[in-house]
């Protein structure tokens, strides 16, 4: 295949694009664990009864 001139500039981008999408799906990956856990952690707490 062949890009032309440009070949750097269109796989460089196809690259950082990549890298991008891979982070953003990384992030999501590690929030939802955090979440997971905080959601564990609360679930573990007494139930406050009503302010008396």
């Amino acid at each position: 295949m062949d890009l032309g001139p440009h070949a750097a500039f269109i796989l460089g981008a196809y690259g950082f694009t990549a890298l991008v999408i891979l982070g953003l799906v990384a992030n999501a990956i590690l929030d939802r664990r955090a979440q997971e856990r905080a959601l564990a952690r609360l679930a573990q707490e007494p139930t406050p009864r009503g302010r008396r």
